[in-house]
């Protein structure tokens, strides 16, 4: 039997005292976690020195890097075309992914997306889509391929070959209270999404009440240390630093989210989704080599709803099919005239999660009719009485935790505090 070239716990004591851990000695910490000699509380502690005490910017290239070669990686060089992926750090309303992949893959450029599914209250674009009739998260490497040489765009589920050292490391910072880590997640998501293959990548990193970091600075440096980690790797990477204050669109929950995308493929839907993926476009567009792309002309010509229907139609959906709608309704109005001055996006995030619309174990099912359909946004004039958001769900019984969770997460007052920009900054390496 091999001797093992380094004691965890001499390693878990460097990071305890807030030491630097070399290459090899993060190599083989990986490694020998993923064939499972270090053992669960070992990493755990591993964890916690690190979430306490941080890391290096050369040790969250070698953490990534270790994570990367713990596992298979993807190759698309055999496409003919540009690949350019985008990743959302999550939100409320964040259906941004439906939208961009087949706006990016109208222009010839290949988008593999790579997603997941939603835990808690923010939702997973698998979710999302699995509300269209007979659509299929779950599809070969082959097939990956076939799609994205003939469509341009697959959103389907990461096969667990990709990094499975950050699968196994990720289960367990959700238990140990170490998830809030920039080192972690910046390792964690790019891990993936360098193993993915693709050529570029545009990182949508957000910050506020309905965001996994709702500080606007601490935002900031997680998307600079992945900017960073992507340009290390050989990715071309930048990132947008958006705000998640109030929730994205005016729907919270699968179907709802689904019809709202098509309705910005088909020209029209919220300013602020459209605002956003035309951004993220323009930035996967530019570092696939096409920056004077005419992306508002693709949204309006019809372009990309013809490359949504056919991405939808490769992977066994119907584009035509009908969405599922929930049988009870719940509508909440508003209690005097004036603007609606808050709306925060964390607790309607909630509210959607205890109509159906999330999980809370990774094995619950998700209700795809379920969430809420906000009817105006801050800044909106209202008049007593008129509708300001309804609440979607299979059993009225959910309504009343769900009003809960928004009771005083609104309100309505004379004016309204200007917004600052959905788009607050873009940040490149360097």
């Amino acid at each position: 039997m091999a001797v093992e070239p380094f004691d965890v716990v001499d390693l878990i004591r460097t990071k305890r005292d807030r030491g630097e851990l070399s290459t090899p000695q993060i190599d083989w910490l990986v490694d020998a976690y993923t064939r499972g000699y270090v053992a669960d509380e070992q990493m755990a502690a591993m964890a916690m020195a690190i979430f306490l005490n941080g890391m290096e910017r050369r040790e969250i290239k070698d953490l990534t890097l270790a994570m990367i070669a713990s596992g298979e990686t993807m190759e698309f060089g055999g496409l003919g075309k540009a690949t350019t992926d985008k990743h959302s750090t999550g939100g409320v309303g964040d259906k941004i992914t439906l939208p961009l992949a087949p706006l990016v893959a109208s222009f010839g450029v290949a988008v593999p997306q790579l997603s997941g599914r939603g835990l808690g209250h923010t939702g997973g674009t698998l979710d999302k889509l699995e509300s269209i009739p007979g659509w299929q998260a779950s599809i070969s490497n082959e097939r990956m391929q076939e799609i994205l040489r003939d469509v341009g765009a697959v959103v389907c589920a990461a096969g667990s070959g990709l990094a499975p050292a950050d699968g196994k490391l990720y289960a367990l910072r959700d238990i140990t209270g170490t998830v809030e880590c920039i080192p972690l997640i910046a390792s964690s998501i790019m891990s993936k999404k360098i193993a993915e293959g693709t050529g570029a990548l545009v990182l949508d990193v957000k910050f506020g009440s309905g965001a996994f970091i709702k500080d606007q600075a601490v935002s900031r440096r997680l998307a600079e240390t992945m900017v960073q980690l992507g340009a290390d790797a050989g990715v071309a990477t930048t990132a947008l630093l958006t705000d998640m204050s109030v929730p994205l669109g005016l729907t919270i929950g699968n179907a709802l989210e689904v019809r709202e995308s098509m309705e910005v493929l088909a020209g029209g839907g919220p300013a602020d989704v459209v605002e956003l993926t035309v951004a993220l476009a323009r930035e996967m567009l530019a570092l696939a080599g096409l920056p004077d792309a005419d992306v508002e002309g693709h949204l309006a010509s019809g372009k990309a709803m013809d490359s949504w229907r056919a991405m939808i139609a490769a992977q066994g959906g119907d584009p035509d099919g009908t969405l599922p709608v929930a049988p009870e309704t719940h509508v909440v109005t508003a209690p005097r005239s004036g603007v609606l001055a808050s709306q925060e996006a964390l607790p309607f995030g909630i509210a959607a999660w205890r109509l159906g619309a999330g999980r809370a174990r990774k094995q619950d099912p998700v209700i795809h009719s379920a969430g809420i359909e906000l009817h105006v946004k801050p800044g909106d004039a209202v008049v007593e009485g008129q509708p300001l958001f309804t609440l979607h769900a299979e059993d009225a019984a959910r309504f009343e935790r769900a009003l809960e969770s928004v009771e005083g997460a609104w309100s309505i007052a004379d004016s309204a505090e200007p917004r600052g920009p959905l788009v607050a900054d873009r940040i490149t390496a360097g």
